[in-house]
């Protein structure tokens, strides 16, 4: 089991998760605990009223991991999840791909079609056609990194013999979010990883209903992404990401004990990642706790 956990530079937190020596110091103390990767999240412009009730925000994740791959030599970088829709996707490839060669190939694109209406509202998208957009962005960035010029007609762009570069021989997994019947497909069919997530009373509506229920669901939808891509003719490395479904208690050995069983019942159901979010009521905090973890919970894993 790999780990990859969320690094705490929401902008709604306190202030001293945003200096450039708090992210050096979480990257590199992430690496020390042995910790595989970190993730962010991406949210442009989301809803006031959604972000200061229950919601969640970070920097924006290209430029804040130009400073984590800066800071480190192992850790990998996570975005969970870049909503493909946001940006052309040629802007997307090109970020992406001058992070996987400044950082020596570390990063892993979680990708994910988006669910906040009034965001894609902002940033001038038709929510409506977020599933298009994102399957579009999909074939168009894997183009993009293959070299060579590109022509496609795109939903808001047109290549006509454009070349996009750096290309990439060894481009960073792209693995796809979400529970739903087209994100699983997605995952399967387009993807080189499939991120779920477990459903929770404090989500919207929409993604309780497409989260995952139970370990034994998860099981199942794992087998049948397999399925699907045994079926397509579909081979080659494939990772399955999803947070273990245990309350973790930092500093307490039963705790631990606990969330290294429900990450041991993930890992037998299919899983080859754990996301992990460890409270961060202050910087010292958290660091204090990213220690714990990596002595009480990777160290026995």
């Amino acid at each position: 089991m790999k780990f990859t956990m969320d690094m705490p530079a929401g902008v709604i937190t306190p202030g001293e998760f945003q200096t450039a020596a708090a992210i050096r110091e979480m990257a590199v103390a992430m690496e020390a605990a042995g910790v595989d990767a970190c993730y962010l999240t991406d949210h442009p412009a989301p809803s006031a009223e959604w972000l200061h009730a229950n919601g969640h925000d970070a920097l924006d994740p290209f430029t804040t991991f130009g400073f984590v791959a800066a800071a480190t030599t192992k850790l990998m970088m996570h975005t969970n999840i870049l909503v493909m829709a946001y940006r052309n996707p040629f802007l997307t490839a090109k970020a992406a791909a001058t992070l996987q060669v400044l950082s020596g190939g570390r990063l892993i694109l979680g990708t994910g079609a988006g669910y906040q209406k009034v965001e894609f509202e902002a940033l001038g998208v038709d929510f409506h056609k977020r599933g298009k957009l994102f399957d579009e962005a999909l074939e168009t960035i894997r183009e993009a990194w293959a070299g060579g010029a590109v022509v496609r007609q795109g939903m808001n762009f047109n290549a006509v013999g454009n070349e996009p570069r750096p290309s990439l021989p060894n481009p960073p997994p792209i693995w796809i979010g979400g529970g739903s019947g087209k994100a699983i497909e997605r995952a399967a069919l387009r993807g080189d990883g499939w991120s779920p997530f477990f459903a929770a009373p404090t989500m919207t509506a929409a993604n309780q209903e497409s989260g995952i229920h139970s370990v034994e669901q998860l099981g199942e939808e794992i087998k049948r992404v397999h399925e699907m891509r045994s079926a397509a003719g579909r081979t080659g490395a494939y990772d399955v990401a999803i947070g273990a479904r245990a309350k973790l208690v930092c500093g307490s050995s039963e705790s631990a004990e606990k969330y290294c069983d429900a990450v041991r019942d993930i890992a037998a159901a299919g899983v080859t990642w754990a996301m992990v979010e460890l409270p961060h009521p202050s910087r010292a905090a958290w660091l204090e706790n990213v220690q714990w973890f990596g002595e009480n919970v990777i160290a026995k894993l």
